[in-house]
């Protein structure tokens, strides 16, 4: 049999352009094609930052990739009208069109819109975190919300901006709290059509945390704070890390049920690390969890990133609004730290009230290296873990009030 047979007398031209048309080339010449590929210039950058320099590489790499699949034409692995279309903010998400015609990328982001993946990565969080230096210093709780303030300054100025409604505001707020999870979980409930932009944001400026910390921190102390020695605080009981988690969920869900799924699960985790009877159920959530669930998280809040929604002014403005969001928190928590170095006459070095925000450990390592380039005796990171594992639980409540008034 030869190919013409095969073929079965088929026109070879016919099936060549039958070829061309289903193909995805031509999706970049439609009226949004430009954007596509502008998306897909920038996922590049993306993985070459996580790749090559290694800025939130187990996140990035994620984010970036999905966002390289949806905007590549024809694949119909994400489908955004879904999701924030007219139709799903009316009635909801339909759930089993999804199911049973989305792509894959529709079937991973189902574990966003329902908030299953930010509390799962919380659950991990919370496996890995030692609240120890917090309790051994409860001054530190006063860092870690003294940074949320960042927060609310840039509820303000997004309100004040005009463009955004009091729910897509408090989303982009949240955005200084310099947690991703929290950002995902809020935002996918009071705007998840700006999710992609928030997420990106979030994350980025998260990587960038040692570039852009250290300049303030320099600025608002001075030579004489940042040189200032911390003593080794009290030992914690083992009774007391065990009561706290079981203790702030009570207190902190019957104050604000709308955050008990997401402090629900960091304190849950927790509790796995510090009852000392679960070492192997505290290992899986550390690791094994945390690796799948950041994997799916990734890929799907990059898919969201679609070139026609996420290419405008709002996003630049969240990109702006963001950093200085970061800025602010940065300083709220120096600013305090400043006053309690003079409360304590000088028993509290002012630096790591940097580490309010919530980027664990990366702000408290920010904070340690800051104070090492000018007393190479002075360790300060286990009294900077104090503050920013404040910071976690400060901006999880954050979250909660923000849900109760907007969502």
């Amino acid at each position: 049999m030869n190919f013409g047979q095969i073929l079965g007398g088929m026109d070879v031209g016919q099936i060549l352009k039958n070829l061309w048309e289903d193909s995805g080339f031509l999706g970049f010449g439609l009226t949004d094609g430009w954007k596509a590929l502008i998306m897909i210039v920038v996922a590049l950058f993306f993985l070459w930052l996580a790749i090559k320099k290694k800025f939130e590489p187990l996140l990035l790499v994620g984010i970036a990739f999905g966002m390289l699949l949806t905007n590549l034409p024809g694949g119909e692995l994400f489908h955004a009208d879904w999701w924030t279309g007219e139709q799903a903010v009316k009635t909801g998400v339909d759930y089993l069109e999804v199911l049973r015609h989305g792509g894959l990328l529709d079937i991973l982001y189902i574990g966003v819109k329902t908030g299953v993946y930010p509390c799962l990565i919380f659950i991990g969080v919370g496996a890995m975190t030692d609240f120890g230096p917090m309790l051994s210093r409860p001054s530190s709780m006063i860092l870690g919300a003294a940074a949320q303030g960042g927060i609310y300054l840039v509820l303000i100025l997004a309100v004040a901006t005009g463009m955004f409604t009091g729910g897509e505001a408090a989303s982009i707020s949240i955005i200084a709290g310099a947690d991703g999870p929290t950002a995902i979980f809020l935002t996918k409930t009071l705007a998840p059509q700006l999710l992609a932009p928030i997420a990106v944001a979030a994350y980025s400026y998260m990587a960038l945390i040692p570039l852009l910390q250290p300049p303030f921190m320099k600025l608002l102390t001075t030579k004489k704070e940042r040189i200032a020695v911390m003593t080794a605080t009290r030992k914690v009981s083992k009774k007391e890390k065990i009561i706290f988690p079981i203790l702030v969920t009570i207190i902190v869900s019957l104050l604000l049920p709308s955050v008990a799924p997401l402090l629900g699960s960091l304190m849950f985790g927790n509790l796995l690390k510090e009852c000392g009877v679960t070492e192997r159920l505290s290992d899986t959530a550390q690791n094994a969890l945390m690796n799948i669930v950041t994997l799916f998280l990734g890929i799907s809040v990059g898919a969201t990133a679609i070139g026609a929604t996420f290419l405008t002014t709002k996003t630049l403005l969240i990109v702006i609004l963001g950093l200085a969001g970061f800025v602010l928190a940065t300083i709220c928590g120096l600013l305090i730290g400043k006053l309690l170095y003079v409360i304590s006459r000088g028993k509290i070095n002012p630096l790591i009230g940097s580490a309010g925000v919530s980027a664990v450990p990366m702000a408290a390592r920010v904070s340690n290296t800051v104070g090492l380039q000018y007393n190479k005796s002075n360790y300060l990171l286990m009294h900077a873990m104090g503050p920013n594992v404040a910071g976690v639980i400060g901006s999880a409540v954050a979250a909660g009030f923000l849900l109760a008034v907007f969502g």
